[in-house]
């Protein structure tokens, strides 16, 4: 293992991800945007979205069993020119298919690629770092995941307002091929497990053998998981579908400028994000586990200036200026939260069981997502005129869960990851 933190191998990662991460922010981006400036629907796009999130759910427990299995870096080369595949297919396919059922499998291969790439990458992290580097190396990746996040849809926005989506896809599509073929180059320590009988046979054994170990020997990560499912039935899914629909659809504001602004509020999305994670890499020594609900509790209140602006302000502006330095602030604190949860999952789990346990948290934390897309897709669809109380109902059940499991994380008796 190495000794530094950033070793050649690290620093590919890293890079890797920096392109891999923009391409995958801008396309996230413009291809539900382009939907929903086609449809008008917020059902329709909370539908989409729900449906896109399905094969990531499917696929991240597979993703995590071959992460153990596979050297890591070979399946995040392959993924990564899978996924320039796909955005030159769409782009070949965009004017002649219908664009509603194109746009659905289109979302649901990028959003099943990405549910599979996920563990190889958080999985590679203690093959390359020592413990001591975890929250930083952690740290590191959410902090570029964010700044990737953050350039992608402002750039993504202005050319998509300019030019339309087709030069955001061909760009996105080099992205993952320039990602891709740095990634070739990247060196990660393996060590081959032999297979439990057959691949259906074997894929059975180590996905209930992670679930043993997280309700057996670490039930801590399973009371963390169920925290992380409320939070994105009732949060996340909330913003993921009110951010594109009040600001496109809902604010006073020009078609064209509304697209320009939504790409502008991703970047604050990002820009939060990644501030959240610098705090995290600063504050790496500092951050105690067991006041991480704190942190969820910051994220619950950050709603409700949201509700209160669009119930007392008729300016799209002033609205569209409120919603944004709101999620802002909720990107910093869950993103602190996310690398001090990520961080003790690292800490506490097997090597030989690092990918499958990443994965089992990923598919069943992204369980709740679709769920909440589709809720609030028809929530704000029947809601019209009163955008207001849906945004005032996921601030109060966030809150509510996140009050109730806070005495979750003060049961830790020690912190891991200072240990």
């Amino acid at each position: 293992m190495n000794q530094k933190l950033f070793s050649k191998d690290f620093t590919f990662v890293v890079i890797g991800q920096i392109i891999s991460l923009f391409g995958n922010a801008a396309i996230r981006f413009a291809l539900p945007l382009y939907l929903l400036n086609q449809t008008g629907s917020s059902a329709q796009y909370g539908a989409v979205t729900a449906c896109a999130f399905v094969p990531a759910i499917l696929l991240s427990p597979i993703g995590g069993i071959v992460a153990d299995r596979v050297n890591k870096r070979n399946i995040m080369v392959f993924l990564d020119f899978l996924t320039a595949a796909v955005i030159l297919l769409f782009c070949l396919l965009m004017d002649t298919v219908n664009l509603i059922l194109l746009l659905t499998v289109t979302l649901m291969i990028l959003y099943g690629i990405a549910g599979a790439y996920q563990p190889s990458v958080q999985a590679s992290i203690p093959a390359l770092v020592k413990r001591e580097h975890f929250m930083a190396a952690n740290s590191i990746i959410n902090t570029i995941s964010s700044f990737a996040s953050f350039i992608g849809p402002v750039l993504g926005g202005i050319l998509y307002s300019a030019y339309g989506l087709k030069p955001v896809l061909w760009i996105c599509m080099i992205c993952f091929l320039l990602s891709a073929n740095m990634e070739i180059f990247i060196h990660i320590p393996f060590q081959h497990q032999a297979p439990d009988g057959g691949v259906l046979q074997t894929a059975k054994m180590d996905f209930a053998e992670s679930i043993r170990f997280i309700r057996s020997e670490k039930p801590m990560i399973g009371k963390v998981l169920l925290v992380i499912c409320g939070i994105n039935l009732f949060l996340s899914a909330m913003i993921l579908v009110a951010l594109p629909y009040l600001i496109t659809e809902v604010l006073t504001l020009d078609a064209s400028q509304a697209n320009r602004l939504y790409g502008f509020a991703e970047g604050a999305l990002a820009a939060g994000g990644l501030a959240g994670g610098i705090g995290a890499g600063i504050l790496a020594n500092k951050l105690a586990t067991q006041k991480s609900g704190h942190l969820v509790i910051a994220c619950a209140l950050c709603v409700f200036p949201m509700g209160a602006s669009l119930l007392l302000f008729s300016s799209g502006l002033i609205n569209y200026i409120v919603i944004t330095i709101c999620c802002f602030l909720i990107m910093v604190f869950s993103t602190m939260f996310t690398v001090q949860m990520m961080s003790f999952l690292q800490a506490e789990t097997p090597p030989t069981l690092i990918g499958k346990v990443i994965a089992v948290i990923l598919t069943v934390s992204m369980c709740a997502q679709p769920l909440g897309n589709a809720l609030y897709g028809i929530l704000f669809e029947l809601c019209k005129g009163l955008e207001f109380a849906v945004v005032f109902f996921a601030g109060i059940v966030s809150l509510m869960i996140a009050i109730g499991t806070r005495t979750v994380f003060q049961t830790i008796s020690s912190d891991p990851i200072s240990e």
